[in-house]
């Protein structure tokens, strides 16, 4: 039976891939089924809609899957740490942990029959990492305990509410918050000072928050403001009730990132891992994350239009932008918990 992977049959890829030197996609099934199964980390069911597509694996190609959820450094350290004990084929980490990744050693290469759909400052050159989602920095806002809902960083300062970060200097989605502030009040991604600066305001008004602004912490009322990715506050938004909070992109600016898959070079299943991106870098893998929230990195996609519902209207993004200058936010983000317990916890009472 033909497999469809980005609305093509195994064979028409096969034969594109022959003039474009790009992976043998029936081969790779192959290998995959043989292996049988696949491990992840950093990628469970709730964030960005993974649920389905482990799901397709599985019904698709076979494939079994099990996943233990951690963060982006928790993720690379594994690798590094089991080598060729390892227990993950395959993890999800945020965009500037991918260099990280490579530098560490710990990366394969693998270049998808898409690859040429991936905007180049969304991949490595190489094929170690490629982002397969973008996310942008927003604000969720309790709407029965926010009178005044902000929609800017300046509102934020100007509110009367608590401020949720979560854990900033280990967390993706906080230390990109950080990066969000700092783009907004003239900052980029070497000064943060704008941002450390509004956070010790937040904290010396008693108004900053460190708890992780999860669905269950947002469910319980514990949020009245959290700052986190636009995919995962939609959908907390639609899954606790959609009337009950209110998701932005705060004008003034935020920062628009993702997440990368990274194939551990000490894999047990490495077809099933490469198969896997492959999977996700497709037609079909792509809706899937736009299911969860995500922006696809394939602008090309044409999203269905209930899929379409689930986002924000474009024009919300007028002022964001990516990280131009990764070296730099490298440096600064390995700085940021010493920088930030000395300008922000410093003020918490």
């Amino acid at each position: 039976m033909k497999q469809l992977i980005a609305g093509l049959t195994i064979a028409a890829i096969t034969v594109s891939t022959a003039a474009q030197a790009q992976p043998n996609v029936e081969q790779l099934i192959k290998a995959a089924q043989k292996e049988g199964q696949v491990y992840s980390v950093g990628m469970p069911d709730g964030w960005a809609n993974w649920k389905d597509t482990w799901a397709d694996m599985a019904s698709t190609y076979g494939l079994k899957h099990q996943d233990t959820d951690m963060s982006s450094a928790q993720e690379i350290a594994k690798f590094a740490a089991e080598k060729k004990n390892a227990t993950a084929d395959i993890g999800d980490v945020g965009f500037a942990f991918g260099r990280v990744a490579v530098k560490k050693g710990v990366t394969q290469p693998y270049k998808p029959t898409t690859w040429a759909d991936i905007p180049d400052w969304a991949k490595d050159k190489d094929g170690h990492w490629m982002l397969a989602y973008t996310g942008t920095i927003a604000f969720i806002i309790n709407n029965n305990l926010v009178k005044d809902a902000p929609k800017s960083w300046d509102d934020l300062v100007k509110g009367q509410y608590r401020v949720t970060v979560g854990d900033v200097g280990v967390a993706a989605q906080a230390n990109n918050a950080v990066l969000a502030a700092a783009f907004a009040k003239g900052g980029n991604e070497q000064n943060i000072k704008p941002a450390l600066q509004l956070f010790g305001d937040l904290a010396k008004q008693g108004r900053l928050s460190l708890n992780d602004p999860s669905i269950a912490n947002l469910e319980k009322g514990e949020v009245e403001v959290g700052i986190m990715w636009d995919f995962n506050a939609l959908n907390y938004r639609d899954q606790i009730d959609r009337s009950r909070f209110t998701v932005v992109i705060p004008s003034d600016g935020s920062v628009i990132s993702g997440y990368t898959t990274i194939i551990n070079k000490f894999a047990k299943n490495p077809n099933a891992a490469k198969l896997a991106r492959e999977y996700i870098l497709s037609d079909e893998g792509q809706i899937n994350l736009a299911r969860g929230y995500a922006r696809p990195i394939r602008s090309s996609i044409t999203l269905p239009d209930d899929v379409k519902a689930k986002l924000l209207p474009n024009e919300q993004y007028t002022n964001a932008k990516p990280i131009s200058d990764f070296e730099r936010w490298e440096k600064t983000a390995r700085k940021l918990p010493r920088q930030w317990q000395e300008n922000v916890l410093i003020h918490m009472q």
